[in-house]
């Protein structure tokens, strides 16, 4: 019987995204499983991704690539919801990208099937709405911590108020390399995750800085999440460029609408890892 306080209302201890999550058992479900029907049903070839893959939730990214015809589908990429795109990013060789993949469920969805189908490293840069004033927007967040305000982490990780990036010693690199990008302004610390972009209260925005939160994105607790339970290399980046239109001017990202900053941050991250993982 379910735990009740007297209005008949489930207690804490039984509400469902808090029990019945054994965090060390296998899924049932898993992605080898989807990918498998997948190219059944669509007859594709079993190819592998590249080592090193990149989540735009934006979409901009992508949509410049694709203006400047720099990008090709790739042909073996089992996703009943996405296309994997790749092109070539100077130090890092062929690199993959899915567009548009917004918020914590869909990104560690595809997280999953990426590293399932060969990714080594995932890297995501969001975009991402100013929290503490840190400096004019835009400009970036190499995010350590993200704040668990979503519901994905809590199926990978026992439930904790952070969400903390695998490897801090990798993002020590990123951070050090960084430091020598012309034009791009970095800043490393804490996010807060929201499943509800639409529920930015007052409130909600005042616990956060309270947290030490720089910026609000989507993504970034639950894919911390997976990374550590999963034991999987993953970096996530904030774009910060706007605060949340409260004024009018918001959401500018800069040349290519940040596409060129935002390349030059992920070869950065890539050449840091390629360093050390061989």
């Amino acid at each position: 019987m379910d735990e009740r306080i007297d209005d008949d209302r489930p207690t804490v201890s039984a509400w469902p995204i808090l029990t019945a999550k054994d965090h060390e058992a296998p899924s049932v479900f898993r992605p080898e499983a989807l990918l498998r029907e997948a190219r059944r049903q669509k007859g594709l070839p079993t190819a592998p991704v590249p080592d090193v893959c990149v989540l735009d939730p934006d979409g901009d990214l992508v949509r410049h690539l694709k203006r400047i015809g720099a990008v090709r589908t790739h042909d073996g990429w089992a996703c009943y919801h996405t296309e994997l795109l790749t092109f070539s990013l100077e130090a890092a060789g062929e690199v993959g990208i899915v567009g548009c993949a917004v918020g914590a469920s869909f990104a560690v969805l595809l997280a999953e099937q990426l590293f399932a189908s060969g990714c080594r490293l995932l890297v995501s840069v969001t975009s991402a709405g100013q929290i503490t004033d840190s400096a004019p927007t835009p400009y970036f967040v190499l995010i350590d911590r993200a704040l668990r305000d979503e519901g994905t982490s809590y199926h990978y990780l026992p439930p904790a108020l952070f969400a903390n990036a695998p490897d801090a010693a990798l993002l020590d690199r990123i951070g050090e390399a960084m430091s020598d990008l012309s034009g791009v302004v970095l800043h490393r610390g804490a996010t807060w995750t929201t499943d509800a972009p639409y529920r930015e209260t007052e409130v909600a925005i005042a616990s956060a800085h309270r947290h030490g939160a720089l910026a609000v994105e989507m993504e970034a607790a639950a894919l911390y999440a997976f990374a550590v339970a999963r034991n999987r290399p993953v970096v996530c980046l904030a774009h910060v460029t706007n605060t949340m239109a409260q004024s009018e001017g918001d959401f500018e990202k800069g040349e290519a609408d940040g596409a060129t900053a935002t390349l030059a941050v992920i070869a950065t991250t890539v050449r840091a890892w390629s360093h050390t993982s061989g």
